[in-house]
């Protein structure tokens, strides 16, 4: 059960529509209203199913500490699907919420929000220090054929590999590098101009991954209609909704484009593999991640976490000369899988499935792949900014040996030169896993959490492991050294990044957008009346790009700001003047400043050239839904 816990001035309610789940209420359930409130927001989980009492229990408990503490006698009991993607059944959740109802209403006064409905509500936060918490309850498993009194915990064995294991035992020397070449102790370095490598730092170190609220790009990837969380599904599986494939679809098909500039063959692996295959056995245990795993015909499989073995057993089997080299292949996975830890998935950050851009190098020798290193770091630099994701936007990671270190200085310092900033070391005295070299760009969101984006590492175990071959010069059978590289990182994520940059750009006082090429709609024509609606035709057809039609029976006012709520980069605005000059009047997003609007009249030709600018050599697709807005089916 996930509990945000509010105390506020006042809490009200009204209940708008209901969902194909919503309880039966009678009429004087629609509305509330409580003064001087705790509120008690409550996502109720799969989890809590195993031990109804438990959770509630445990709910009451958590929430009567915080009333005494902010001294209160009043508590709202609301149910709040948005704080969970592993929603329980609509029984259990009722049965739940009744429960703290029940349970608190001997000692408080106590309201309960209506489960299933659409509501309205308003609420003054009071701004004190303990007015806002979040609390994650989990209760206890009953197992079957337990007495109620013996409450104990059912666990099944979960698949941890060997890498990951030694991850968390590892020694790890921290020290940050700065561009002159200095090696400076981690915890004694002044970060003055440099405060989000400071978050940073801190968020390694400490390695407190879990969260206790949601980041603002949740909110954002709803209210845009991106993606949501999918309660039919695992956690951290998510669903994507028209923009958001479109979204997802742009990046994918840009990060392929990129890396067949630098050669790269596009291939296609299976998505699961046999866990007790005698090479990839071993490589299960060299690699830092939790699988899914699953039975088919009495044998144990697991679905892949990146696309490794799939191209590397494709490299066992083919015939490769050292005029291949460096011999590369990449695959967009669709998806890949990792069994994360509950606490730690949080909307389009940390997923369960996602989708990354997976490539493998094979390079001649250490030399060799230490120049592609050089090579895909920088190639990793521009793809993030043409994304949207700037190297000031990022922290940069490097992780290694000592020895490697001792051996390679100049060339991991030349790394800190090309940002130009100082860069976190974690450094190891042997090597855990099958790199000996590898960087991430890291994002650091609103709640000071990291999240790794690009990364490349250099991997000198597996080319043995997998015994792949290439022909040298001289006719003799050698082991080449593989590179890692996903340019971008998890597609998903940089749909995280752009979000939770445009939040903390909006928390600035800037006005957020995505980049022109990424936008849905990127250009909305709105006519002033019906009368004008053939006139906004003509624009639309003259526009090369994404445009789309605000018909619907709305005040033009309205529908400007619905526009600006989607982020539209251009926003075009015609009427009487407009057709009698044969102009449009265009807002301009990004020129324009909250409460400011950056206003321009020009002609459909010039607009269609001044969007041609912002998306020229990007890929690009036509809308995802239909034109006309009042032909758009809502999906929140």
């Amino acid at each position: 059960m996930q509990l945000l816990l509010i105390h506020s001035d006042y809490i009200e309610y009204e209940v708008k529509k209901s969902t194909p789940v919503a309880e039966k209420i009678e009429e004087s359930f629609k509305k509330g209203r409580l003064e001087e409130a705790l509120t008690a927001f409550i996502a109720v989980e799969k989890i809590d199913e195993a031990n109804v009492e438990g959770a509630v229990s445990k709910a009451v408990e958590e929430i009567k500490s915080v009333a005494s503490q902010v001294k209160t006698d009043n508590i709202m009991v609301y149910p709040y699907a948005h704080l969970s993607s592993d929603l329980s059944s609509p029984k259990a959740g009722v049965a739940v919420l009744k429960g703290i109802e029940d349970t608190l209403s001997g000692e408080f006064n106590v309201k309960r929000a209506p489960f299933g409905w659409y509501k309205a509500f308003k609420i003054s936060c009071k701004g004190h220090p303990l007015s806002e918490l979040s609390r994650s309850i989990v209760p206890d498993e009953t197992v079957p054929g337990a007495k109620s009194s013996e409450c104990v915990t059912a666990v099944k064995e979960e698949v941890v590999s060997e890498a990951l294991k030694a991850e968390s035992t590892a020694r790890s020397y921290w020290h940050i590098l700065t561009p002159d070449g200095t090696l400076h102790d981690a915890e004694g370095f002044d970060f003055t101009g440099h405060e989000n490598l400071g978050k940073f730092v801190d968020y390694e170190i400490s390695k407190k991954r879990a969260v206790d609220k949601a980041p603002p790009h949740v909110e954002l990837m709803r209210r845009l209609e991106i993606a949501d969380y999918e309660p039919g599904s695992d956690s951290g599986n998510m669903r994507y909704y028209p923009k958001g494939r479109l979204i997802k679809s742009l990046l994918e098909n840009y990060v392929l484009e990129e890396t067949s500039k630098v050669g790269a063959m596009e291939v296609e692996t299976p998505l699961m593999y046999d866990m007790n295959h005698p090479t990839l056995k071993k490589y299960l245990d060299r690699f830092p991640a939790r699988q899914y795993s699953i039975e088919s015909d009495k044998r144990q499989l697991f679905l892949r976490f990146a696309a490794c073995f799939g191209q590397f057993l494709m490299n066992h089997d083919m015939t490769i000369s050292y005029r291949n080299l460096p011999l590369k292949m990449v695959e967009m996975t669709r998806y890949s899988f990792r069994k994360e830890q509950r606490g730690e998935l949080v909307g389009l950050r940390r997923l369960r499935a996602f989708t990354m851009p997976d490539m493998h190098s094979l390079c001649a020798d250490m030399e060799h792949a230490m120049s592609q290193f050089d090579e895909q770091y920088n190639m990793c630099i521009s793809v993030l900014d043409k994304i949207g994701i700037k190297v000031d936007d990022f922290e940069v990671a490097i992780r290694f040996t000592r020895d490697f270190y001792n051996e390679n200085k100049d060339f991991i310092t030349n790394l800190a030169r090309t940002v130009n900033k100082p860069v976190l070391i974690e450094m190891w005295d042997t090597r855990f896993f099958y790199f000996v070299l590898k960087f991430e760009f890291n994002f650091v969101d609103a709640l000071a959490k990291a999240s790794a984006l690009s990364t490349v590492q250099i991997d000198v175990e597996n080319a043995d492991r997998y015994e792949i071959n290439y022909v040298d010069s001289d006719g003799n059978s050698r082991r080449p050294v593989i590179l890692h590289c996903s340019p971008s990182g998890a597609i998903e994520r940089c749909i995280y990044g752009l979000l939770e940059k445009e939040a903390m750009k909006a928390e600035k006082g800037g006005v957020p957008m995505l980049p022109v090429w990424l936008s849905p709609t990127q250009v909305r024509v709105i006519p002033i009346g019906e009368k004008h609606l053939d006139y906004a035709l003509q624009v639309s057809e003259q526009l090369n790009c994404r445009v789309d039609i605000d018909d619907r029976e709305d005040t033009v006012g309205k529908k400007i700001r619905e526009a600006g709520r989607e982020w539209i980069p251009y926003v075009v605005v015609v009427g009487d003047s407009e057709i009698e000059k044969g102009t449009i009047n265009v807002t301009i997003r990004a020129e324009s400043q909250p409460n400011k609007p950056v206003k321009s009249e020009m002609t459909p030709a010039e607009l269609d050239a001044k969007v041609s600018v912002d998306i020229a050599g990007m890929p690009y697709k036509g809308l995802s839904l239909a034109k006309m807005l009042s032909q758009r089916p809502k999906f929140l």
